[in-house]
């Protein structure tokens, strides 16, 4: 990838299809950063992909931060293999110097224009004499060095899209592969890196597909052997249209941000695609892995609807939540939240213990998508004490006085082993021994006194949830106030 700013899902697909792929045929997934326009470069925009390949949990094996046996993994560090290889092809006549300033080009892409035609440039210098180049370069004539595209390119096979042919020769102009400040451009440094690296397969975008048989024409002036192509189809909006950069939402560190699971980030990207035995919701890395066929990849685009992310997390977040290993992990990262958002609220310090921490988890399992939906206002009352006045709940009913000994005298005597199901069937026996008031009305003012809100979790899941001693406590503070 360029470094040219964030890492966004289109970029981590394609990372993730070289990912599995390694996987797939125990080989090694190389980043390499791809910086030749330096004008573009952003500062830091390397070590963030590089971060959030980490974070996904997709990292590369050989990549700029963790080094290999090929290195450097920046294209700014390997500028003197790339002066190399244009002086080999010079030598061969299959590149040449071009002399044509930034103005005589931009006349020219304004003429096609004007005309109707796609901007290309017309090879005028690939016919200046060995005598009129050395002319040139002895008044000190800034020059690019260009390819020669010639006719007669093979057809390759491409693992996605089939056999592929594009007669680039007759469409476009020489291509720059050497510029002026001593830079590559993508074409000739991605040729140069992949044989030299022992590159021996290449997923990328089908951007890229027509441009491959250019590549192919630079691997045949060189002698070498060209690697496998895969060009994996566009991620679109679920319309169709491209993803929207506007407000950041389609950045990987928005979605760390967030607070979302990376497995659910890789599930969505790869369930609206192809590619996969199988396409059910909830898969593991592992799974994505042992499914992948790159020969079930279709060539149609893959159309991402983000609407469904929140159902895809809530299944990854059950399922470490189910796990014992991780609900550990998430334990300390909700316990980190908790002083985060409440800190300076928290009157019991209890409420950041191991075991009420992992029991809230335990509870909300399958109904929340995000951990911090459990430190967001509709769960304040797992962690600050709400404040209810017994004139409240006398408006829900006269009998609170009886109702709180009756329910207190229920929680002393079922102080160990509580459960959601038993507690249901005892708070329905304990209502029939009010006189006046109503299942409904009974609930209401409970769920007051548990969370100071009209609505939530069932009252007896608040009441599993915070303990015996809690909800006395609780019920005590209200009907005192």
């Amino acid at each position: 990838p360029p470094p040219t700013g964030f890492l966004h899902l289109g970029g981590l697909r394609t990372a993730l299809y070289n990912y599995v792929f390694a996987r797939k045929h125990r080989g090694r997934f190389v980043l390499r950063v791809e910086d030749t326009d330096q004008h573009r470069v952003v500062p830091g925009a390397a070590e963030g992909i590089e971060e959030m390949l980490e974070w996904a949990g997709i990292p590369p094996d050989e990549s700029p931060r963790r080094g290999g046996s090929f290195g450097p993994y920046q294209q700014s560090q390997r500028l003197d293999l790339y002066r190399r290889a244009s002086e080999e092809l010079l030598e061969k006549g299959a590149a040449y110097r071009c002399f044509c300033t930034p103005q005589r080009l931009e006349l020219l892409r304004k003429e096609a224009l004007r005309s109707r035609q796609s901007p290309r440039y017309d090879n005028r210098c690939r016919h200046l004499t060995n005598k009129e180049v050395a002319e040139k370069l002895s008044q000190g004539l800034d020059w690019v060095v260009r390819f020669r595209l010639e006719r007669g390119v093979e057809p390759f096979q491409d693992l996605v899209y089939g056999w592929s042919r594009h007669e680039v020769a007759d469409v476009e102009g020489d291509p720059v592969i050497l510029k002026g400040d001593g830079f590559p451009t993508y074409h000739l440094a991605n040729v140069v890196d992949d044989h030299y690296m022992g590159i021996s397969h290449v997923l990328r975008g089908t951007e890229w597909l027509t441009s491959t048989s250019k590549h192919l024409l630079l691997y045949r002036a060189f002698g070498w052997d060209p690697p496998q192509f895969g060009h994996l189809p566009l991620l679109l909006n679920k319309d169709g249209g491209k993803l929207s950069k506007r407000q950041g939402d389609i950045f990987v560190e928005h979605f760390a941000q967030d607070g979302y699971m990376p497995e659910a980030l890789l599930d969505i990207i790869t369930h609206c695609g192809s590619g996969f035995t199988e396409n059910q919701m909830g898969r593991t890395l592992e799974e994505l892995v042992l499914q992948f066929e790159i020969g079930r990849i279709t060539t149609h685009s893959a159309l991402l609807d983000l609407e469904k992310l929140p159902e895809f997390s809530r299944i990854h977040l059950s399922r470490h939540i189910e796990d014992e290993r991780l609900r550990q992990k998430l334990v300390r990262e909700l316990q980190l939240l908790v002083e985060q958002v409440y800190g300076d609220q928290l009157v019991d310090k209890e409420v950041l213990e191991r075991d009420y921490v992992e029991r809230v988890l335990l509870l909300r399992k399958g109904h929340i998508s995000l951990l911090k939906d459990l430190v967001s206002c509709d769960y304040s009352y797992l962690w600050v004490r709400p404040s209810v006045s017994r004139e409240q709940l006398q408006t829900v009913s006269a009998e609170v006085d009886e109702i709180g000994k009756l329910v207190t005298g229920l929680m002393m005597r079922q102080a160990a082993g509580l459960t959601v199901e038993e507690l249901n069937k005892d708070l329905k026996r304990l209502q029939k021994q009010s006189r006046e008031t109503k299942y409904s009305s009974m609930m209401k003012l409970l769920r007051l006194v548990l969370s100071g809100k009209e609505h939530g979790p069932s009252v007896a899941e608040m009441m599993v949830t915070l303990g015996p001693a809690e909800v006395c406590e609780r019920m005590h503070r209200a009907l005192s106030s």
